[in-house]
């Protein structure tokens, strides 16, 4: 007899059957993993159609960097960089979430066509984001953030992290339902490698099932990211660069989707749409 996971999903989003699978498109010339190579307008939506033909479900589309130690590049930047993307690739019919951090930028992305805000403080970085969200009545990821990137590695100091991250998430969560955002429109993040370290990381993806207790479809987000460096370091060598790390990722999607995720986000998307329907597979066997 088949079984079926749970995953949760967000109203005003389509229904997977299966983790879903979100493509990054960093407009930006100095994101950690790809910066400067999607730019320009014309290359950053051929490659969103691109990661759709290899099997992503949603485009995640950013045009300011989150790396650690990443300087904020100001409003106009961010609009130049990222409206014409979102408002291009919504016009062929792809499913679009803007990652972005202020309220101007997700309202004009929605305007654009954008069907998701995906905002890694989660509200906190700009007092509109609420209320912008709430007004626009589109789906909203609360990622878990302890403070811009310039600060993060400072404030990862945890004694238990599974438990204070979600107790975090889930306060986070209340002030946005307060604020007036529908709560059927949430979904959550760990905000992996966000004021955190590599056994922080790693502790969370082992207690995913803790973060779904939460109630609302969890989104994961490992994709290239430094602990996975960290786990792939031979001894006496230097970290793997970040494009090396695409196996290590598809590995945590399989893990994740296996673990109930809802998406997971990631820079490779083929070998992660492979990895969550194998896991959709062998769930469906049970």
């Amino acid at each position: 007899m088949s079984t079926t996971i749970d995953r949760g999903t967000a109203r005003g989003l389509p229904e997977w059957d299966r983790c879903a699978v979100m493509g990054v498109v960093n407009v930006t010339p100095d994101s950690f993993s790809d910066g400067g190579r999607w730019f320009d307008t014309a290359t950053a939506v051929k490659h969103g159609l691109d990661l759709v033909a290899q099997g992503a479900d949603l485009v995640d589309v950013g045009g300011e960097s989150t790396r650690p130690g990443a300087s904020r590049v100001d409003e106009d930047e961010e609009l130049r960089r990222v409206i014409p993307v979102v408002r291009g690739l919504a016009a062929e019919g792809v499913t679009v979430s803007v990652d972005t951090m202020r309220a101007t930028v997700a309202a004009r992305a929605v305007e654009a066509g954008a069907l998701l805000v995906n905002d890694v403080s989660g509200g906190l970085a700009d007092p509109g984001m609420v209320p912008a969200v709430a007004a626009a009545e589109v789906p909203f990821v609360v990622m878990h953030w302890r403070g811009f990137s310039q600060d993060m590695n400072s404030l990862a100091v945890y004694d238990d992290v599974v438990g204070e991250v979600v107790d975090e998430l889930r306060v986070r969560l209340e002030a946005v339902v307060d604020g007036g955002i529908d709560p059927e429109r949430l979904i959550v993040d760990p905000g992996l490698g966000f004021a955190k370290l590599a056994p922080h990381d790693l502790a969370l993806v082992a207690r995913l099932p803790a973060l779904r207790a939460l109630g609302r479809p969890l989104l994961v987000a490992a994709s290239r990211k430094r602990f996975l460096g960290h786990v792939l370091t031979r001894e006496g060598a230097a970290p793997p660069p970040a494009r090396e790390r695409d196996a290590a990722t598809a590995a945590v999607s399989a893990l994740a989707a296996h673990a109930g995720a809802w998406a997971v986000r990631v820079h490779e998307v083929g070998a992660s749409a492979d990895a969550v329907r194998v896991a959709r597979a062998v769930e469906g066997a049970v």
